[in-house]
């Protein structure tokens, strides 16, 4: 009885831990008042301690019997991958490769565990409060990378000039990073990134859109329902040298700029100020930030300015390849990572209910932050958490229950040997097979439907005896028997 108590607790305690609403420190009479009465005695007697773990002492969060209470649930802000969703990340991810191949990119990988030093820079950049970092047993600064560019730059870095230019990579890492979550947003994700090192012009952007694109295509999302919104950051440089503000502020507006939408126009106003710029300056950023016609951008900055260049030959593309109804200008995306040097872009719902889906641009002058010599570069990250939530939004998510080619059932203890041999025969002719033993025949019927396997194969004494096996079609519910050595 008290074996039986004892467990029912430690359950009660499991839920409760799950459920962190109490104080950090409670009380014995907010603890006795939080529980069920017939535990309430237990805890008006548990011994006080300054060590609490989640607002519980240590004997309840370790019981004495020396059982653990463990959570059972992910870190906050983690994911598990039961096979369903395993399934749908697996499918989002031959997605990402089969893109990636008809554009011609190769498929490169990183440690998710990289130098600290890779992701510090003095920028003012949200990411770099965002980091899961520490110090290992050999006393170095270690980081869970929070994207993947800077590990792409020092791979290059590495290579040198062993590769020929330009090079087309991709990859699809996991990232980390400690954030307010909301829909969309966890604290690690998977992101794709295609990068093309090398490659000056802009035509290596419009293939990066393109890719983005057909993506897009292959998961039957269209234009009307996603957008890219598209600008450069040699735009804003344009305006702060009409104001004749400093080169070394550039950075630093950029960082606060990108955060309009997400900041009013006042909040934006003020934090530009505290950077030292004039209120005309402010003024004129906020104005040319606010555009969204190329045309009126070329009226305010002049036709011979690179940024409308670099933009006309971006559209002028995008007509080219057909994509030109998916991208619009706006001048108000500058992308919130220090390191992008001139056209920037970003994909969003039309409807206005998700963050952005995916997001890049071109750095130029990434590789020199690393000590070595700069190269052109462009690239963007795409995560599979916005775009599952779409798929969803959208009734686009596909039918990935299990599906397994066959079942292998003896029924006959003594066919075991038999049956394994078929099981074998068949796996080796590439088909997926389940070898079932110890289980009635309705209980195969019914797993054979919840794993929509496509045949049933029984081996019985008699048929064996001839050298057969009887074969099932579940979907057509034909039986006919047929030779063990010629199954396929």
């Amino acid at each position: 009885m008290a074996a039986s108590a004892s467990a029912s607790l430690r359950h009660h305690l499991l839920l409760l831990r799950r459920r962190p609403r109490f104080p950090l420190n409670p009380s014995p009479a907010f603890r006795a008042c939080s529980l069920p009465r017939r535990y309430q005695r237990l805890f008006a007697s548990a011994p006080s301690s300054s060590t609490v773990e989640d607002g519980y002492p240590p004997s309840l969060v370790e019981p004495s019997d020396g059982a653990s209470v463990v959570d059972v649930n992910p870190p906050r802000g983690t994911r598990d991958f039961p096979p369903e969703d395993m399934r749908l990340r697996t499918w989002l991810f031959d997605q990402f490769r089969e893109v990636s191949r008809v554009m011609a990119f190769e498929e490169v990988d990183f440690p998710v565990l990289e130098s600290e030093a890779l992701f510090i820079r003095k920028a003012g950049e949200e990411i770099t409060q965002q980091l899961y970092n520490f110090e290992d047993k050999g006393g170095r600064r270690v980081v869970l990378r929070p994207e993947i560019t800077p590990s792409l730059a020092r791979l290059v870095i590495k290579q040198g000039k062993s590769v020929s230019l330009p090079l087309k990579w991709f990859t699809i890492g996991q990232c980390w990073r400690y954030e307010r979550m909301t829909r969309g947003r966890r604290r690690e994700h998977y992101q794709w990134n295609m990068d093309i090192f090398g490659m000056p012009k802009v035509r290596a952007e419009s293939e990066l859109l393109q890719a983005i694109i057909l993506l897009f295509e292959r998961l039957g999302i269209t234009s009307s329902d996603v957008g890219i919104r598209v600008s450069s950051r040699k735009v804003l440089q344009a305006v702060l040298n009409m104001y004749s503000i400093p080169e070394h502020l550039f950075t630093e507006v950029c960082v606060i700029v990108d955060k309009l939408g997400k900041l009013t126009r006042d909040e934006i106003e003020k934090e530009l100020i505290t950077t030292g710029l004039s209120s005309e300056a402010v003024q004129g950023i906020i104005e040319v930030l606010s555009l969204k016609s190329l045309p009126k951008l070329e009226e305010v900055l002049g036709s011979n300015v690179e940024a409308v260049a670099d933009l006309k030959k971006l559209f002028s593309f995008a007509e080219q390849y057909g994509y030109a109804d998916w991208i619009c200008f706006d001048a108000s995306v500058v992308r919130g990572l220090a390191y992008y040097t001139g056209i920037v872009f970003e994909a969003f719902d039309r409807e206005g209910k998700l963050r952005a889906i995916c997001g890049g641009g071109r750095y130029d002058r990434l590789l020199s932050t690393f000590g070595s010599e700069d190269m052109p570069a462009c690239g963007f990250g795409f995560g599979d958490a916005v775009i599952v939530e779409l798929l969803k939004e959208k009734g686009l998510l596909p039918d990935l229950s299990r599906q397994i080619d066959d079942i292998v059932f003896p029924l006959d203890e003594e066919l075991e040997g038999p049956a394994s041999s078929v099981a074998s025969s068949l796996r080796r002719k590439g088909r997926s097979v389940d070898l079932v033993e110890d289980k009635r025949l309705k209980w195969v019927f019914k797993h054979a439907e919840r794993i929509n396997a496509g045949r049933l194969i029984l081996v019985g004494k008699s048929e064996w005896e001839r050298g057969m096996v009887r074969v099932k079609i579940l979907s057509t519910r034909e039986e006919f028997e047929v030779k063990a050595g010629e199954l396929q």
